[in-house]
């Protein structure tokens, strides 16, 4: 199948589970590029698998009897699919009705509210769960990539232009910004690592992409964030946002 930027993967029983393996012991081309970007002043490129591409909006399916929470977004004539675990590119096919996407053995056809998912292993049967705006620069003017979590609620900012970070914890009571160097970029898995190394305050956000549901509104992100600072750790969802 197509994958987006060479994601691995494999299909397991009646669902969908992607095998994502490690970071390798010697910085990747990938990494790099980027940390050259970032001494350079420039924000990184990102994995593409964080962002919508051209869909204007996500919906999230909940799907049985393998109690699988998919993602998806139509981007042009092909549509962006996250799992918990990965995700796959899949261009449309032509069928009698509704609309179905298809590469090699797994497909997603989607008819209204509902949609089959057919892999060499079974089928899930999902109905969709919620909608939501795919995030833009109107929305966040200047940032490249956006994470945000609940209890209490907090946010990261990408910039585009620039490799700085700027963190809200407490609801917006407290608000860094820092420059940030990329400790992990892993463009396969859609993986992406950033950190301030010894500058402090300390800080590091992890970045995969997968299926994501907020926490309060259960609304669909194509990605997990974990933040680590001032000794605590903070779980939420974000998005890529393009130009």
């Amino acid at each position: 199948m197509k994958r987006l930027k060479a994601w691995g993967g494999a299909i397991a029983a009646a669902g969908i589970t992607v095998v994502i393996g490690g970071c390798a012991a010697t910085p990747s081309a990938e990494t790099t590029t980027a940390n050259q970007a970032t001494l350079d002043n420039r924000a990184p490129f990102l994995p593409s698998a964080l962002f919508p591409g051209s869909a204007q909006g996500f919906d999230a399916w909940h799907c049985s009897p393998a109690r699988q929470n998919l993602i998806t977004a139509v981007d042009g004539e092909t549509l962006r699919l996250w799992s918990l675990h990965g995700a796959w590119h899949l261009p449309q096919a032509v069928v009698a009705s509704g609309a179905r996407y298809q590469d090699g053995e797994i497909s997603f056809w989607n008819r209204g509210e509902q949609a089959l998912v057919e892999t060499p292993r079974g089928q899930l049967k999902c109905a969709l769960a919620a909608s939501r705006d795919a995030s833009t620069r109107k929305d966040h003017p200047g940032v490249m990539f956006r994470g945000q979590g609940n209890e209490p609620g907090w946010s990261v900012a990408l910039a585009n232009d620039t490799p700085t970070l700027t963190m809200e914890l407490n609801y917006g009571e407290e608000r860094v910004q820092q420059p940030y160097m990329i400790s992990v970029m892993d463009n396969e898995a859609g993986r992406v690592v950033i950190e301030n190394a010894d500058v402090e305050p300390f800080f590091r956000v992890r970045i995969e992409a997968g299926a994501c549901f907020d926490g309060m509104s259960g609304k669909p992100f194509p990605a997990r964030v974990t933040l680590t600072y001032g000794g605590e750790q903070y779980s939420g969802c974000g998005q890529g946002i393009a130009p």
